[in-house]
């Protein structure tokens, strides 16, 4: 190649080589820094103390893992002194999506609550969370209500009714002449005397749904208990039995109407005594003890047989007794009692047998 041509080759090469530096340089000049990986998110305590403190229990359930507790309500459900069965608890959350009412056994007896699970994706894991909210104490207070305004209801019809029948039973014999009508005269008599059962039967269910409004004040536990012993104990001991009371510690005071409270452990003595009937060595047992989140619980047992399977859910219902000439009215004043005092009263299942209610303060 002669000079020229050879001159102007390098001139071209080294004019394109230049143009693509030119480029390069410029492409890394304008090219932006890269920036930073992002953070990882913050923490949101306000939102973990929410979801810790929340009143839901709530349980994260994921495939071949056991239920993981989300927060407080939940660990403290599951806890020793809280629920009766925990692995039967876990073991009901286990269920598709949606919303039902279900049964918990507690410690504190049978309790009602609403069982809601969702099912979720969390960075790409399929899980399902189950939150387990209480109503117990909710259905008893709207339960008690109804009961309240039926029983009002019936007993004003009633005794708008009866009181005229029995008043004339009573005068109609007067209008007759002594020694003639012998039948109609055991009629109106007959008449009269259950005119006179009915009226104070039904007084009897009046008194469940006016309950007297409680007087509170600081009752030391022991010495209301150690007078409620001194007055169960010699009908206990003519049964061959023995009344025991348990108050720990020995300070335990409870701000309450110590008149009603006395009426209900009496009413559950009662019951528990006419129970045991035909049992060699009955025994009736009276606890007053600390429990879970400050609550004192009173508990009051006997070693009769029990309440019958089945027969839990009823027996707090005004009018129902399983007992031959019961009026179906004690536990159902029990209840209304201890709803005024501020209470809870569930029936729990005691180990070995016999009946068990458990007082909730």
């Amino acid at each position: 190649m002669d000079a020229p041509r050879l001159l102007v080759a390098c001139a071209l090469t080294g004019c394109l080589a230049a143009a693509i530096g030119w480029t390069a340089l410029s492409r890394l000049a304008y090219r932006p820094t890269p920036l930073p990986p992002d953070p990882p998110p913050a923490p949101r305590p306000d939102l973990d103390a929410a979801l810790e403190h929340a009143p839901l229990a709530l349980w994260r359930l994921m495939a071949g893992t056991p239920p993981l507790a989300l927060n407080a309500a939940a660990r403290r459900l599951i806890a020793p002194g809280r629920a009766a069965e925990p692995a039967a608890l876990l073991a009901l959350l286990d269920t598709g999506p949606g919303r039902r009412v279900v049964t918990l056994p507690t410690e504190h007896g049978q309790e009602r609550a609403v069982l809601a699970v969702s099912a979720l994706t969390v960075q790409g894991q399929a899980w399902r969370l189950a939150a387990l909210a209480p109503i117990e104490s909710e259905l008893e207070t709207e339960t008690l209500a109804a009961w309240r305004q039926l029983v009002q209801v019936l007993t004003h019809e009633i005794m708008n009714s009866l009181t005229p029948i029995a008043s004339l039973a009573t005068s109609a014999p007067a209008l007759l002449d002594a020694g003639e009508h012998e039948e109609l005269q055991a009629a109106l008599a007959t008449l009269a005397r259950r005119a006179a059962h009915l009226q104070a039967f039904v007084e009897r269910y009046r008194s469940v749904s006016q309950p007297p409004a409680p007087t509170l004040a600081d009752t030391p536990l022991l010495p209301l208990l150690q007078a409620v012993q001194r007055l169960l104990a010699p009908a206990w001991e003519v049964a061959g039995g023995a009344v025991r009371i348990v108050v720990e510690p020995e300070s335990l005071a409870l701000r309450t109407d110590a008149a009603q409270l006395e009426q209900v452990l009496i009413n559950l003595a009662q019951n528990a005594l006419q129970a045991c009937a035909g049992y060699s060595k009955p025994e009736l047992l009276i606890e007053a003890r600390l429990s879970r989140g400050a609550r004192l619980r009173l508990t009051v047992a006997d070693n009769g047989p029990g309440v019958a399977p089945g027969l839990e859910s009823r027996i707090f219902t005004p009018f129902f007794t399983t007992r031959e000439g019961g009026s179906g009215v004690g536990l159902a004043v029990v209840r209304q009692l201890v709803h005024g005092l501020g209470g809870s009263v569930r029936h729990a299942k005691r180990p070995g047998g016999g009946a068990c209610f458990v007082l909730t303060f």
